[in-house]
């Protein structure tokens, strides 16, 4: 097994089925990590009860049933769900709004099921800002999320709790969703990696509550690249619509062009020692025999901004058909959901669907661009995760806070709105051993080729975990 603290869920797993701790001993281990952790905020509903329920159950099929248990990949793991996306059945999602009750449903959506047929054991909710509208996680009824590498900054968003919560070892893997950068983000702030899949390559059924119009899906921040690849390979597939399933491409062997973008523009510039991981990655990568072919921001400026304007027009219209389908009373949401809402309610028709087909040329723009490059490396973050508070929600000005949050991850949205997989890793630290994370994107379907590269990366060994996960601590 690898040493604690460069462990993933694999390693407790691996555990777990040599019998070195029962699943409930690792479920106790969660719940005692998330009651010493507990000022981080990472967890915005807990259920202990569930936890063991699930865990005991785990334990009895381990002894009753071995073959089947033998056969998930992820046997006994405590993890958590978002309090966003899924649902999973028992756990009340509130979106981190007043708007919702905290009451659980009874349904599991296509993907929880997927969840519990690999072996996890839910326990609990992550915390995640309003209705995922920002990069931090910090809703007003909080809890409010910290970075457990520096409690003083941001987790990242809208997956801050389940970043925060891997990152901080009281779960070895968590559930995440993505529409808008929200994986990538916390996984990049907290030193994890980060796979926004293909469109159409994970199940949205049967409720397609999280959809977004398709530039919404949903998996998980890890430990490691293993682990994400794993995950993928379980869930992954036969999603039911409302997208034809994804044809799987396996990786590539031989020469790969790489096509470098160490640059965001001035509008929105990243700091140089970030752009200096970025390139020493490629650096890497062309010494194990891919060619580097450099890229201008003007490559790839007219499909980003065309991402950022169709994420800001697909969120307003959703909220404000949520909240007038559910007839709920805007005014208990935050100040900004409010705007939001008043800016879906007053978006013509022909407004949301330019900005759609916006976002079809985007995607052209980029199988274009793949034409010429088989990969795309590219910063993730900007800077460091800003201090808690640097996305406030108490204005109505949604571009100024859109703005806010591509000034902090320029190139986040595209990968969802064209549809492309991303996937983000860190690849070295700053002098406050905060990550250096970069971004790798692929052509549709190519999702193995981006854990190929990334497994490459990882391999370099230029980022540690700074914590242990529970029950492995020892």
């Amino acid at each position: 097994m690898s040493s604690p603290l460069s462990a993933d869920a694999t390693d407790l797993a691996g555990a777990i089925k040599a019998g070195k701790l029962t699943c409930v001993d690792a479920m106790q281990a969660a719940l005692s990590a998330s009651e010493q952790q507990v000022a981080l905020g990472t967890i915005a509903h807990l259920d202990a009860e569930m936890g063991l329920v699930s865990a005991e159950a785990m334990d009895q099929e381990r002894l009753q049933q071995p073959d089947r248990f033998a056969a998930r990949p992820f046997a006994g793991i405590p993890t958590l769900a978002k309090d966003l996306g899924g649902p999973f059945a028992g756990l009340p999602v509130t979106a981190g709004s007043r708007l919702l009750r905290r009451e659980g449903g009874d349904a599991d959506s296509d993907l929880a099921k997927r969840f519990r047929e690999a072996g996890f054991c839910l326990f609990g909710l992550t915390t995640s800002p309003e209705f995922g509208f920002s990069l931090a996680s910090e809703p007003a009824i909080g809890p409010i999320c910290r970075n457990p590498l520096d409690p003083a900054r941001t987790a990242g968003g809208s997956s801050g709790g389940a970043a925060a919560a891997v990152a901080a070892g009281i779960v070895a893997l968590a559930h995440a969703t993505d529409a808008g950068g929200s994986i990538r983000v916390p996984a990049a702030c907290c030193g994890l990696v980060g796979l926004k899949p293909t469109r159409g390559a994970m199940p949205a059924g049967p409720f397609f509550g999280n959809h977004l119009g398709g530039i919404a899906s949903e998996l998980a921040v890890t430990r490691s690249v293993r682990d994400t690849s794993r995950l993928l390979e379980a869930i992954s597939g036969e999603t039911k619509g409302p997208f034809a399933d994804i044809e799987r491409i396996a990786a590539q062997a031989g020469p790969l062009r790489i096509g470098l973008l160490a640059d965001t523009g001035t509008r929105h510039p990243t700091m140089p020692e970030r752009l200096h991981a970025v390139e020493a990655a490629a650096r890497l990568l062309e010494t194990q025999g891919h060619r580097i072919v450099p890229l201008a921001w003007s490559d790839v400026e007219q499909p980003a901004l065309a991402s950022r304007r169709a994420f800001g027009d697909i969120v307003s219209v959703n909220i404000a058909a949520l909240v007038d389908g559910l007839k709920l009373d805007m005014q208990a949401a935050e100040t900004l959901t409010q705007a939001f809402i008043l800016r879906g309610r007053a978006m013509p028709a022909t407004a949301l669907w330019d900005a759609l087909n916006g976002a079809v040329r985007a995607s052209r723009s980029l199988w274009n661009l793949f034409d010429k490059v088989d990969i795309l490396l590219t910063p993730m973050l900007a800077s460091p995760p800003p201090l808690i508070g640097s996305f406030p929600t108490d204005h109505s000005d949604t571009d100024l806070h859109l703005d806010r949050m591509t000034a902090f991850a320029p190139l986040a949205s595209l990968a969802n709105v064209s549809g492309f997989p991303a996937l983000t890793l860190p690849f070295g630290a700053d002098a406050d051993g905060l990550p250096l994370p970069v971004q790798i994107m692929a052509p549709m379907g190519k999702d193995a080729l981006l854990l190929s590269l990334a497994t490459r990366l990882e391999a370099d060994g230029r980022w540690h975990h700074r914590h242990p996960i529970a029950g492995l601590a020892a």
